[in-house]
Order: structure tokens, then C-alpha cells, then sequence
């Protein structure tokens, strides 16, 4: 057997939570410790992970930990390295655009972390890059990938809910402000002149879990606030948090069969979690309704449907999570990151489009500059088909 194809990937602003955790512990390096991926040739690819960041010293002992040869804090040498065919990014959304920019100029495979670019008229000319250049694009599209989503994407397939009629979706959970108890969160997420903002952040996700899920996304009506106005860095120091922490939207879907969905997803790094899951997503239907998280499903049958009777006189009885059923994986789901980047790496290696492109990133950069304006305008907003 021949040895398998090596893939050598730039990956940027590793040190962060995302890069190093998903990314380079979950994804790359068991994709490389397990020998790298089968194609459907039954060729064999692998890869070799060059990990990139701002503070050398970090980087040296992340490398050194997970034996990883070669580091860099030369982004800019390792993108015009010809041995390198890919270039990863999870650095601060304000530096994407000229990075992705750089590497497809270079002729790299892309992928990265989301949103793209800070406007849209950055991702979309992101997106003409790319299809001008010829490579593979790649956006990290993590939560279609979950079990619980997976499943979800598997009963709307089947038709288990008859005609689609609302998705309603809840995210978040407390982030300490960092005075008492240190913030779980970077401190620029909620500055906006670091690029922070809650409908920046998610709503690039939402629209490709709405698309993914439902359909297309035909209008925003979107609230947003910053409920903790003063937050503490790293290093203690008191600073204006001036970005919204919330975002509350209402979303006109359509289904490819022409349905009407009414989509409502509250995102919040000021909520207490009272939920199964972190995030969770409830689809009604005529014919059935099911809730989805990071892992879990569960649906109930019109069949199986009881009859609630409003009395607030009396206490209840029933346990209405108990009258829900939950619906099997019926196979081995994998990380959501790790399964995407596996997909991508046999897309790179083909020469074939990613399906989940710079152009559904830019819809997502749209998306939250729309919910941003409906905000501000405290009106509904159409949005409109984005053509390359």
C-alpha cells in the first residue's frame, strides 16, 4: 500500500479557545494520529498541522505538548510557503478578511472560522476570490454537524412533522463579568471596536442552522441589547462593554416546498440556563413536534399528542417532558468539527466545491448586518439573493 498523501495546514490563531480546542485537539490531531482519512478511492490522506500565533512562547509549548514540528508566529512566510496547501483561521474576526485574502492569493485551500469578514461586501468579495482562484473554500459550519441537529435534519427528511409551522430556538448562558470570578469569554467579544457583538457572533450560525434545517431566510426582525455594560479583561482592568451581549430575532423561513416557517432564536451571554442543552431548537408541525440540542432529540407524534387543559386553580400533575420519546442516532456521529474538517480535506484533495462555502458565509455576514440595521431601525428588513 502506498503511503498516504500528506496535507500540510497552516493553522492560525491556535492559541485561541476555539482553534486550540475544537480545531487542533479535536480535529486535526486525532485526525492525524488515527493514520488521516480514507477517500473514496480508498487513497489515504493526512496532515501535518503548522500551528500559527501571535506569542511565540505559547505556540512553542502548544507544539511541543502535542508534537507538533513546526511552529510560526510568521503568518504571512508560512501563507507563501509552497509546501503548504491549506490555511486555517480562527483569529479575530477584524484580521480575517486580509488573511483569507493573502492565502487565496497564494493559491491555499482555505478554511476558517466565522463571521468571514466584517461587512459583507468583504465576504462576498471573499467568495469571488475564491471561485476566481480556483481552490477549495471551506466555512466551519460546526452545529449542522451535531447529533442532536443531525437527527433534527433527519425528521424534517422523512416529513415526520407534516407542514413546518415554527422553529423556535434558545442559546446562551451567563458569562461572569470577570470582576469576581474570571469571564469564560475573551474580553473583545464585547468590544465593538474589537469586532465583539452577540448578532455578529451567532446570526452567521443561525442563518446556516436555518438554511440547513429549514430553508431559506426571507426577512429579519431583530432586537438587540447590551445588558452588562461594564465588564473587567484579562488582566482585571475595568473596561465599556459597548457591544450587544443579546440579540432577540424573528425570522420569515421558507421551505423548498414554498411552506411558511415563523423562526424565533434569543442569543444572550446574560441568561441562566434553565434547559436540557446549551442551545435547543423546537420545530412544531401538523404532524409532529421534536426539540434538539448539541446531542439529544426527542419528538412527540400528533398520535402521541395529550390534551392539555388550562386550569390554574390546580397544580400539574403530569410530567410533560416524560410524554416525549427520544430519537436514535442509528449510527456512529463523530465531533461536528472533526467530521467537517474530514469532509473538507477529501473536498481539498478532489478540487471540488465545499458545500459549506464562502458564499453561505457571506449569507451569514448579511444576515447580521441586517439584524444589526433592523435593530437600529426597529423595523422587519427583506433580504435580498446575494449573486457572485
Amino acid at each position: 500500500m502506498s503511503e498516504p498523501r500528506v496535507l500540510r495546514i497552516a493553522m492560525n490563531g491556535i492559541t485561541g479557545r476555539m482553534g486550540y480546542r475544537q480545531h487542533l485537539l479535536r480535529s486535526i490531531l486525532p485526525i492525524r494520529d488515527q493514520g488521516g482519512i480514507t477517500l473514496a478511492d480508498g487513497s489515504k490522506v493526512t496532515v501535518e498541522p503548522i500551528l500559527i500565533g501571535r506569542n511565540e512562547a505559547k505556540v512553542k509549548e502548544l507544539a511541543a505538548k502535542h508534537n507538533v514540528e513546526h511552529y510560526s508566529t510568521d503568518l504571512d512566510a508560512v501563507i507563501n510557503d509552497p509546501s503548504v496547501d491549506i490555511v486555517f483561521d480562527a483569529s479575530m474576526t477584524s484580521l480575517r478578511y486580509a488573511t483569507l485574502s493573502k492565502a487565496i492569493g497564494a493559491g491555499k485551500h482555505i478554511f476558517t472560522e466565522k463571521p468571514t469578514a466584517e461587512t459583507l461586501e468583504e465576504a462576498v468579495d471573499l467568495a469571488r476570490q475564491a471561485k476566481a482562484a480556483g481552490i477549495t473554500a471551506g466555512v466551519v459550519h460546526d452545529k449542522l454537524y451535531l447529533p442532536g441537529l443531525v437527527k433534527l435534519r433527519r425528521l424534517v427528511e422523512e416529513g415526520f412533522f407534516g407542514r413546518i409551522l415554527s422553529l423556535r430556538g434558545e442559546f446562551g448562558y451567563w458569562v461572569f463579568e470577570g470582576d469576581h470570578q474570571p469571564a469564560q469569554r475573551p474580553s473583545w467579544n464585547y468590544r465593538l471596536a474589537d469586532g465583539g457583538s452577540m448578532t455578529t457572533d451567532m446570526y452567521c450560525h443561525w442563518n446556516y442552522v436555518l438554511e440547513g434545517i429549514i430553508g431559506k431566510v426571507k426577512t429579519v426582525t431583530s432586537k438587540t441589547a447590551t445588558h452588562i455594560p461594564q465588564r473587567w479583561d484579562e488582566q482585571g482592568e475595568a473596561y465599556t462593554a459597548d457591544a450587544d451581549d443579546a440579540a432577540y430575532g424573528i425570522f420569515d423561513l421558507e421551505t423548498p416546498q414554498g411552506d411558511q416557517v415563523i423562526g424565533q432564536i434569543n442569543s444572550s451571554w446574560a441568561v441562566r440556563v434553565y434547559r436540557d442543552e446549551l442551545v435547543e431548537f423546537q420545530i412544531d408541525g401538523t404532524h409532529g413536534s421534536a426539540v434538539a440540542g448539541l446531542n439529544k432529540c426527542v419528538a412527540q407524534q400528533r398520535a402521541h399528542t395529550p390534551k392539555p387543559v388550562w386550569n390554574p386553580d390546580l397544580p400539574v400533575t403530569e410530567s410533560f417532558r416524560d410524554q416525549w420519546s427520544e430519537v436514535p442516532a442509528n449510527g456512529d456521529l463523530d465531533n461536528g468539527f472533526k467530521a467537517q474538517w474530514e469532509e473538507f480535506l477529501a473536498d481539498a484533495v478532489a478540487g471540488r466545491e465545499h458545500r459549506f462555502g464562502l458564499l453561505s458565509a457571506a449569507r451569514g455576514v448579511q444576515l447580521a448586518e441586517l439584524g444589526l440595521q433592523s435593530a437600529a431601525e426597529r423595523r422587519t428588513l427583506d433580504i435580498p439573493e446575494i449573486t457572485l
